[in-house]
Parts: C-alpha cells; sequence; structure tokens
C-alpha cells in the first residue's frame, strides 16, 4: 500500500522519515496504558513510593493515607499495567516497580518532572 500525500503541503520534507518512524499502536499501546494508570494522582504517590523500597498493603495505605482496599486497587491496576510486580512472604504480599527500562523511564521522569528528590541522593 502506497504512502498516500498529505492533505497539506507546508514545504517540510520530513513526512516520509517521520511516517516510517511514527509507531504503531500495537508498539505504543504499552505506554500508554502505563502513562494512563500514572494519570491518577494517588497511583502515580503509590507508583513512586514503590520505586524507592518494597512494601505491603497496610504500610502503603499508611504511608499514603488511604484504606487499604483503596491501596488494593490502585496496586492491582498498576500491577496489571506491568509497573509493579508483587511477591508473596507467607500471608503477606510485598510490591515494588517492576524491573522494566519502562517503569525506570517513569521514574526518573515523575522525579525530573515534580522536581523531586530520590531519597537515595538525599542519602549520599
Amino acid at each position: 500500500m502506497g504512502q498516500q500525500n498529505l492533505p497539506h503541503d507546508h514545504g517540510h520534507n520530513d513526512e516520509r522519515k517521520i511516517r516510517e518512524h511514527l509507531p504503531g499502536e500495537n508498539e505504543i499501546a504499552g505506554v500508554s496504558e502505563a502513562m494512563k494508570q500514572l494519570g491518577d494522582p494517588s497511583r502515580l504517590r503509590i507508583f513512586w513510593l514503590l520505586c524507592h523500597c518494597e512494601e505491603c498493603v497496610l504500610n502503603i495505605a499508611a504511608i499514603v493515607n488511604m484504606s487499604s482496599p483503596a491501596v488494593s486497587h490502585h496496586l492491582r491496576l498498576l500491577k496489571s499495567s506491568g509497573l509493579i510486580v508483587s511477591r508473596r512472604e507467607g500471608k503477606e504480599m510485598y510490591y515494588k516497580t517492576a524491573d522494566t527500562e519502562l517503569a525506570q523511564t517513569l521514574h526518573y521522569m515523575i522525579e525530573k518532572l515534580g522536581k523531586i528528590t530520590c531519597p537515595q541522593e538525599e542519602l549520599s
């Protein structure tokens, strides 16, 4: 299938290059889902917290001043988008940020855009 010409010619010659590199819907779906999940301030705070420590639901709820059921709901959404992982130890579930490039990049962006200091930087 050939490339159609754009409706308006603005004198740019890089449309072909841009089209070649434009990600497909399947390629960008994971990033879109992750950003959608982090669009909620509570999930964003929980994600940031879990970038710095592994915690159980009760402790996360206490730290972010939310109910355990509300935190569990947010954790479920973050986990389904691949941003966090969990592990079971006895009856307790522990959560932390997934060790992925996407999660690490989002963590970096949150701190840069929000001008938030990483706790490890303060300890150095």
